[in-house]
């Protein structure tokens, strides 16, 4: 489920999110949470469209210029390269809607967020070719002074850092990382002691996108070169390139090339900065033609215009996948991911890509050595428009990269053998994105996968480990380690790293299993939100204080506690929740006449607590979807859309009844506790929330309702702070 915020939101996830992790959304240099991508409507089977200047202009134009790609940005640029030559470099729409000026490939520079990791292991590998850093190292030999605790017996190599398998604990850039204040200055050694993880799973074990580690990759350079990180990138691989418009810094020049960002809604979004400075990590800006410098270089073996910048040996290592849950779904290469999966193909090794995005801006680039061929996309709108773009490509000049696999005859396991992988999933890096396995029947080789987007679907296993997801022909893959951890590599939510089955939950005493809310509570056990000891007791009847459901939704998102210290007059400031309150407040879910007063220790009652969620996530789901919910019982008028969404949503216990006549009590001015509060938390990690939105916005009349049809909202936000208009 993705729990909108009101204000702009500083992140780099592009299509949808999980639960209220994306609320504030601390993943904010994400790898996009991938659209399904589309099959390209493209030639005749058997047909191969030549790459040409002719043949990519034109299918760039014809690209850019459908209804489905305008949606997707205002303004875009892109390049395509081969055999050493620019093949097509066009500029779409505009940098800045207002003033109509256009998209400039050479000249407007984009954000290309996570696509700077790319240039940032460039330069690590420079070093490495010199011999002056050693990927197998620990990179503490070229780090000092950052305390963190390792309990494994494996150091975290320069190699973990380039491969994202440090086993460090997520550390993604916080909200004040992204800034207004162009004076302020952090360091990247001060920023890495201020956030340096602990190690928590064993270094090489999984994989894990991480931000955190090109940060450390950006100080080895400037350590071992003994140059400031863009000093280095400018002397040593932007200017021998000719990428004349490129930096890490964003002053000058590059401040008055910059397209202006944009939202979904092709609203201009304001100028920002980023911490630390600079930022390896995600911080580059350039231009479609910078890039395309690059591409030609990097596939010439790392020659441009006969000055080296790369050995040969060293851009094949840069090309070559380091780890894989499976061959037909490689993870990353040093600098580069596995591609989009392709349906019945998965995800070519033959290709070498990365993706990036930030506030307003999205990019991909891709490369494809064998052909000598590469393409940059980018755009001033985070969205999807590259998972359209990509396969569109590749089907129509390199089809042979999404021809199906043909499996060898392969005998499945049985229903038994394959319920090791049953149970709940959650992402290493969004904790928020879980995946609910189930086995499916009695049926061999067969299992039931869920989760918060698509809703259910089978798998159908064609190899040990690997399964067809019967929906989409996408692959998803499993991974046992020696000591039994399970994970688990799907293509949708976060297709650039593990999901970690969670541990088998032990329950609590005074709940059984026949109980009706112990799946809830089980399950949220299994995923590490409640103690696993079955001595505990969850004490499932006790009522629910304000304070503590805003804590415990906010933890369960993901989030941590406010660092503003709460006004003095407040009746919260002291309160052991009071970072989470001021949390609450910040991003919208507590809103009210009176913002000095919370009652944090009053029991909530349920119409509270859904209209606390319901006011967030009415910025993505349209109340009237739900206004035919008849409502029985007694609801107050300001609760009343919330309770009609919830209920249509299905984010609720099973104490909720449908009548007779179809009317449903929510049962909205009783106290919640705490079975009811975990039926809740459950039903939003793993309800197809997204999927039944979009069916009913499928239903939902075409025709705009005449004006004496329509009726004003109940504004909640005429309510108190406690949400209790009392």
């Amino acid at each position: 489920m993705h729990l909108s915020n009101r204000s702009t939101r500083f992140r780099l996830t592009s299509i949808t999110g999980a639960f209220m992790a994306l609320v504030l959304s601390l993943s904010l240099w994400a790898p996009a949470v991938q659209a399904e991508t589309a099959p390209a409507a493209v030639n005749e089977k058997g047909k191969v469209t030549a790459l040409t200047t002719e043949s990519a202009t034109a299918f760039l134009d014809t690209f850019f210029d459908s209804a489905e790609a305008k949606a997707q940005y205002v303004g875009a640029s892109v390049v395509v390269v081969k055999d050493g030559k620019v093949v097509a470099e066009k500029g779409y729409g505009y940098s800045d809607l207002e003033s109509k000026t256009p998209v400039d490939p050479k000249n407007t520079t984009f954000r290309i967020a996570s696509v700077s990791k790319t240039f940032t292991s460039a330069a690590v590998m420079q070093l490495v070719e010199q011999g002056k850093v050693d990927l197998k190292a620990d990179f503490q030999t070229y780090v000092k002074g950052l305390d963190f605790d390792n309990p494994f017996d494996k150091p975290v190599t320069v190699e973990n850092l380039l491969t994202h398998t440090t086993g460090f604990e997520i550390r993604d850039p916080q909200q004040e990382d992204i800034h207004d204040d162009f004076d302020k200055s952090v360091s990247m050694e001060e920023y890495a002691k201020l956030h340096m993880p602990p190690v928590v799973r064993e270094p090489g074990s999984a994989y894990m996108y991480d931000n955190f580690s090109f940060l450390l990759l950006g100080m080895i350079v400037e350590n071992v070169s003994g140059e400031p990180f863009e000093s280095y990138m400018q002397q040593h691989i932007f200017k021998p390139l000719g990428m004349d418009n490129s930096s890490f810094l964003l002053n000058g020049k590059f401040k008055n090339q910059l397209a202006t960002a944009y939202d979904a809604g092709h609203n201009p979004l304001d100028l920002y900065t980023l911490s630390p400075t600079p930022m390896p990590q995600g911080g580059m800006l350039s231009t479609a033609e910078d890039i395309g410098n690059f591409m030609i270089a990097f596939l010439n073996d790392g020659v441009k215009d006969n000055e080296r910048i790369w050995k040969e040996s060293t851009v094949k290592s840069m090309e070559q996948y380091r780890s894989s849950i499976h061959p037909l779904l490689p993870n990353t290469t040093y600098g580069f991911e596995a591609a989009f999966q392709l349906p019945g193909a998965g995800s070519s090794s033959k290709i070498i890509t990365k993706a990036g995005d930030l506030i307003g801006f999205s990019s991909y680039l891709f490369l494809i050595p064998e052909q000598n061929t590469g393409v940059f996309l980018t755009y001033n709108q985070t969205g999807a428009l590259r998972n359209f773009f990509y396969p569109a490509f590749i089907q129509t000049f390199f089809p042979q990269y999404a021809e199906p696999v043909k499996f060898k005859e392969y005998t499945p396991q049985s229903a038994d053998e394959l319920q090791r992988f049953a149970g709940l999933y959650a992402d290493l890096r969004l904790s928020t994105i879980v995946s609910s396995l189930k086995d499916g029947g009695k049926e061999p080789g067969q299992l039931s996968i869920s989760d918060a987007f698509i809703g259910p679907r089978n798998l159908i296993q064609v190899e040990d480990h690997l399964f067809k997801d019967e929906l989409t022909d996408q692959f998803t893959a499993f991974k046992e380690n020696a000591d039994g951890t399970i994970y688990m590599k799907e293509p949708y939510l976060n297709p650039f790293g593990y999901e970690k089955k969670g541990q088998k939950p032990q329950g609590f005493r005074d709940v059984q299993a026949n109980s009706p809310y112990a799946e809830a509570i089980y399950g949220l056990q299994s995923l590490g939100y409640y103690t696993n000891d079955a001595n505990e007791a969850f004490q499932p009847k006790n009522a629910v204080t304000r304070a503590e459901f805003i804590e415990d939704v906010l933890k369960m998102s993901g989030l941590k506690a406010s660092k503003t210290t709460p006004p003095a007059d407040t009746d919260w400031a002291t309160h052991p929740a009071a970072g989470y309150i001021q949390l609450g407040y910040e991003s919208g879910m507590i809103a009210g006449a009176d913002e000095k007063q919370f009652k944090p220790d009053q029991v909530i009652t349920r119409q509270e607590a859904m209209v606390m969620i319901w006011r967030t996530l009415q910025l993505q789901y349209p109340n009237e979807l739900f206004e035919d919910v008849k409502l029985a019982g007694q609801t107050d008028a300001w609760a009343v859309p919330a309770i009609q969404m919830m209920v249509k949503l299905g984010i609720h216990g099973p104490e909720v009844k449908v009548l007779e006549d179809g009317s449903v009590d929510f049962l909205a001015r009783k106290p919640l506790i705490r079975q009811e509060e975990a039926a809740i938390m459950y039903k939003l990690f793993t309800q197809p929330t997204d999927k039944i939105v979009a069916e009913l916005m499928a239903k939902q009349s075409k025709a705009e309702a005449s004006p004496e049809d329509e009726k004003p909202a109940e504004d909640a936000s005429a309510a108190p702070a406690t949400v209790n208009p009392e």
